[in-house]
C-alpha cells in the first residue's frame, strides 16, 4: 500500500474503537481484558500508521532531529517504519536542546529521541492513555487530553465560592528531571514486554554536544510519552489527601469534599477552612512524594487564606498564571449576589466576593513583550508591526477571557497606545501630534482612535486591542469524562469552546459540527487543524467563511498536493506534499 492510499477515517474508527474498549475495561477494573486489548493494539497496523503520521505529518516539532540527524522522511519511508515499527529494548539516546524558561533567565533542557522512537512512543501513548484515563483523579488537569487550565481555574473556585479557605499553594522541585524510575515502573504495572520498552527508554541517555550523559532519575521533557509517565508517577496524591480527610474528628460523607487537592502537572494546591488540616496535608504529600523521589520546592511553596491576610502573606495566590483573591463587601452589595461559574462571582451574602484575574506578574511579562516588540521594530512599516503584535494580543486575551479582566485589558490598552505614540514620535519627530494621529489612527466604525493603515480601497488593516475580546464564562469540564468515552458530540462542542481557540477556527468547528470538511470525521484532543480556502485566492475566493473549511492537518496536505482538485480523494498524485504557508490563526494544536 501507498502512503497517499491510506484510508485515514477508517484506521481512526478503528483505533478509536479499540481505545474505547480499553478506557471500559480499565474503568470497570477488568485488568485481563485490558492487557489483551493492549497487546492487539500495539501490533495493529492501523495503530501504527497512526502513530507514524503523527509524528512525521502532525506534530509542530515534527522536523526536529534526534541523534541520528533524520527530520523528515518520505512517503515510502514512512510505510517502511509503519512495518518494522514493534516493541524492543534497544533505543538510541536522546539530543539534549536548551530552550529558554518563561518569566526567567534560566534554560529549561529538552531531550528529543529520534523520529523512530517517537513513533514508538507514539504508539504505546495510544496504548496506555485510554487506561490510564479512566484510573486519573478527576482534578488532574495538565498533560491530559480535553482539559484546560480554566478546568483546573474553576475547580479552585468551586473549592472556595461559599467559603474562605486556607490554600497551601506548591511546585514539585524539578519533578521531570528527579522521578524514581523503579517506583515509576512499578506504578506504570503493565505486561513485561512493554515495562522493558519504557525502561529502555527511561535508562537512554543524552547527548550533550558530543559527549553522553546517563539518565539514572527523570523522564526526558521533549518525548511523546514523557508527560503522561509524569502523571501516572503523581498519580495518587488527591486520593491520599481524601483518605486523609476520612480520619479527621467527626467525620462526615461531605468531609472528603471539602478538602481539595487541585493539580496542574507538577503544581498543585490544597484547600480547606481549617489551617491545621492544610498543615498536616503538607506533610502528608511531602512523605509521599519521597518514595517517588521528589520534594515540594521551598521557594515556591506558601501557605495563604483566600480572604484574610495569614502572617505576612497577603490574601489570595497565583496559580497558572491567574490571580484568585476574596474581597470583603458591605451589607448592601453583598445581598445582591448571584453565582456564575467562574470570575467575579458572589455566591450568596456571605461578605466576600470571588475576583479571579491575571495575575500582575503575567501582566508586566506580557506589556514589556509588547513593549520590547515596539520599540525594536521603529523602522518597520504600520502594516508589519500590526501583524506582529496581533497574534500576541489575540493569545493572551483568549487566555484570561474567561475571568474578570475587563478593567486589566483597558489598562494595557492604555499603555500600549503611549507606546505607540512614541514609536510614531520617533518616526517623525519633527511632526505634530495631530499629525501623527491623522497618519497612524483612523476612524473604524464610529471608533475614531484606531490604529490601522489602509490596505486597499476602504479596508483597513487594524491592531487588535485587549478590550476588542469578549469575556465569555468558561464550563468546566465533567469530573471523570473523558475523550475515550465515546461521547463525541460532547468532546467536539467543547474543543470549538475552548477559550484560547480563535474565533474563526471556533466558528468554522461549530458549522461542521465537529467534522473535518475533508475526512468527515470528529475533531480529537492533540489533532492539528488548519483553514483551508476552498478556492485559492490565486483563483479569486475570497476570505469569508463561505470560503473556509476547516481540515486536519494531513488532510490538508492531502488536498493541497492534489494541485487544487476540489472533489475528495484518498490520495495525492505527487509523492510529497506542497509546502503550506501558515498564518499564526491558520493552525491550532487542542490538547
Amino acid at each position: 500500500m501507498e502512503w497517499h492510499e491510506i484510508n485515514w477515517r477508517k484506521l481512526e474508527r478503528r483505533v478509536y474503537k479499540l481505545q474505547k474498549r480499553i478506557y471500559q475495561a480499565s474503568n470497570r477494573g477488568d485488568v485481563k481484558t485490558v492487557r489483551k486489548l493492549q497487546k492487539i493494539l500495539m501490533k495493529s497496523w492501523y495503530a501504527r500508521a497512526l502513530a507514524v503520521r503523527r509524528v512525521t505529518q502532525d506534530n509542530q516539532g515534527k522536523k526536529t532531529a534526534g541523534v541520528d540527524g533524520i527530520k523528515s522522511l518520505t512517503p515510502k519511508q514512512r510505510i517502511s517504519l509503519t512495518e518494522k515499527l514493534k516493541l524492543g529494548n534497544k533505543v538510541k539516546p536522546t539530543r539534549r536542546v536548551w530552550i529558554p524558561k518563561s518569566g526567567t533567565d534560566e534554560k529549561r533542557p529538552l531531550g528529543i529521541p529520534t523520529i523512530q522512537d517517537r513513533a514508538l512512543q507514539s504508539l504505546v501513548k495510544l496504548t496506555l492513555e485510554p487506561e490510564w484515563e479512566a484510573k486519573f483523579e478527576p482534578n488532574s488537569y495538565g498533560f491530559r487530553p480535553g482539559r484546560s487550565c480554566q478546568d483546573a481555574i474553576g475547580a479552585i473556585f468551586n473549592a472556595i465560592r461559599m467559603k474562605a479557605k486556607y490554600v497551601l499553594d506548591a511546585d514539585i522541585a524539578k519533578c521531570f528531571d528527579r522521578i524514581n524510575h523503579e517506583a515509576l515502573l512499578s506504578k506504570l504495572n503493565t505486561f513485561p514486554t512493554l515495562r522493558q520498552q519504557v525502561r529502555a527508554w527511561l535508562k537512554a541517555g543524552v547527548m550533550d554536544g558530543k559527549q553522553l550523559f546517563p539518565t539514572s532519575e527523570g523522564t526526558p521533557q521533549g518525548g511523546v510519552i514523557s508527560p503522561l509517565l509524569a502523571n501516572i508517577s503523581l498519580h495518587g496524591m488527591e486520593n491520599r489527601v481524601k483518605q486523609y480527610a476520612e480520619t479527621l474528628k467527626g467525620f462526615k460523607r461531605d468531609n472528603r469534599w471539602s478538602l481539595s487537592l487541585i493539580r496542574y502537572a507538577d503544581d498543585f494546591v490544597i484547600i480547606h477552612e481549617s489551617l491545621d488540616v492544610v498543615k498536616k496535608c503538607r506533610e502528608i504529600i511531602s512523605e509521599w512524594l519521597i518514595d517517588m523521589g521528589l520534594e515540594l520546592k521551598p521557594t515556591k511553596t506558601r501557605l495563604t487564606h483566600t480572604l484574610n491576610e495569614y502572617e505576612i502573606e497577603k490574601p489570595g495566590f497565583d496559580f497558572l498564571g491567574f490571580n484568585i483573591r476574596q474581597h470583603e463587601v458591605g451589607k448592601y452589595h453583598s445581598a445582591r449576589v448571584r453565582c456564575k461559574p467562574i470570575g467575579s462571582v458572589r455566591s450568596r451574602p456571605l461578605g466576600f466576593v470571588t475576583i479571579i484575574s491575571p495575575s500582575k506578574e503575567k501582566q508586566t511579562v506580557h506589556y514589556d513583550h509588547i513593549a520590547s516588540i515596539i520599540n525594536s521594530h521603529k523602522a518597520m512599516p504600520q502594516e508589519a508591526l500590526i501583524k506582529i503584535l496581533n497574534p500576541i494580543i489575540r493569545g493572551w486575551g483568549n487566555y484570561y477571557a474567561t475571568v474578570v479582566s475587563k478593567a486589566i485589558y483597558q489598562k494595557l490598552d492604555h499603555l500600549m497606545y503611549w507606546k505607540l505614540r512614541d514609536w510614531a514620535k520617533h518616526r517623525h519627530s519633527k511632526k505634530s501630534g495631530k499629525w501623527h494621529k491623522a497618519k497612524y489612527w483612523k476612524q473604524i466604525d464610529g471608533d475614531n482612535h484606531v490604529f490601522a493603515t489602509t490596505i486597499g480601497g476602504n479596508n483597513h488593516r487594524r491592531l487588535l486591542r485587549h478590550g476588542d475580546i469578549k469575556i465569555i464564562r468558561h464550563v468546566k469540564v465533567k469530573g471523570e469524562s473523558s475523550p475515550y468515552d465515546g461521547n463525541l458530540v460532547y468532546w467536539s462542542s467543547r474543543i470549538g469552546d475552548n477559550p484560547e481557540m480563535p474565533k474563526r477556527v471556533s466558528t468554522l468547528l461549530k458549522r461542521q459540527k465537529g467534522k473535518c470538511a475533508y475526512c468527515e470525521t470528529y475533531f480529537r484532543e492533540n489533532d492539528v487543524m488548519e483553514v483551508d480556502h476552498k478556492i485559492p485566492k490565486s483563483q479569486g475566493g475570497k476570505d469569508s467563511y463561505e470560503n473556509w473549511q476547516l481540515l486536519h492537518r494531513h488532510c490538508h496536505d492531502t488536498k493541497t498536493a492534489n494541485d487544487g482538485s476540489s472533489g475528495k480523494k484518498s490520495g495525492c498524485k505527487s509523492t510529497e506534499p506542497k509546502p503550506i504557508k501558515k498564518t499564526p490563526e491558520s493552525q491550532m494544536i487542542i490538547g
